[in-house]
């Protein structure tokens, strides 16, 4: 049984969020999610929910535990072909945010600056940062509804963004307030950012006027759509090789082998 406090504190979440989205002005609509989580915080902290013994202990400054190649870790190529087809994963929500951001800034960032420049910088950034054992660093949809709810695309703003969060880094007292987040907080929050993004979607269908009185069109939707959020997963074990398609990738995948493989609809 979930505690009433959980369900409290994701629906304040939630609902401060969207009010600021829907009704703030300035500054406040630009940080809409910002708000909500400070005030979720608040709450679930008056409410008993947030431990903040490792703030309270944690370095005035800490450095980042940086892990180096050969030192720290060896590498293991049989580790290297069974997260390879999670390249697949990125690639696909790669295309599909910088289409969502085409539609949301009006400019088509396929063509310029070019899909192969940024899933280019795409692959870049995440071998450094899984080189040094930090997380990937490719394009994410929660980011994505973040630029169509508050409607700032500066990269200038993001530039700024990237400093801050390696600044916060070396704070041991700023990442164990971070780390302290509840999870009924980035729940409640989280309603509203993965809702965001399949808005986007419905919205570039929209603009492009995708037929769903023709009949292959709703069989490639329907079949993509139960696979991408069904939890479908594919997968290839051969000794210790181990390979498995999920989710995106795997919607992706059989979307573009059946609308290849199925004839166009006769109308006559």
């Amino acid at each position: 049984m979930i505690p009433w406090t959980n369900l409290v504190v994701a629906f304040i979440s939630f609902l401060v969020t969207a009010l600021v989205a829907v009704r703030g002005k300035g500054i406040m609509q630009v940080i809409p999610f910002l708000i909500g989580i400070v005030v979720g915080y608040i709450v679930a902290a008056a409410l008993g929910m947030v431990d903040f013994t490792q703030a309270l202990t944690a370095n005035v400054i800490e450095i980042p535990k940086f892990y180096v190649p050969f030192l720290h870790y060896d590498l293991n190529f049989a580790a290297v072909l069974t997260i390879v087809p999670i390249a697949l994963v990125t690639m696909v929500e790669h295309v599909g945010d910088h289409k969502v951001l085409s539609e949301i800034i009006g400019r088509d960032l396929i063509e310029d600056p070019g899909l192969q420049r940024t899933l280019l910088g795409d692959g870049v950034a995440t071998f450094v940062a899984a080189f040094l054992g930090g997380p990937a660093n490719t394009t994410y949809g929660e980011n994505t509804s973040v630029v169509g709810m508050t409607r700032v695309a500066s990269t200038y703003v993001i530039g700024l963004a990237a400093i801050v969060a390696i600044i916060f880094a070396f704070s041991g007292h700023l990442t164990a307030l971070l780390t302290a987040i509840p999870q009924p907080v980035l729940g409640g929050i989280s309603v509203l950012l993965y809702g965001f993004i399949c808005v986007n979607g419905l919205k570039i269908l929209i603009h492009n006027q995708v037929d769903f009185n023709n009949t292959k069109n709703v069989v490639v939707a329907a079949t993509m759509l139960v696979l991408g959020l069904g939890g479908a997963t594919l997968s290839v074990v051969s000794g210790d090789l181990s390979l498995s398609i999920s989710g995106m990738a795997l919607a992706a995948i059989v979307g573009v082998i059946l609308n290849i493989c199925i004839p166009e609809e006769n109308h006559e």
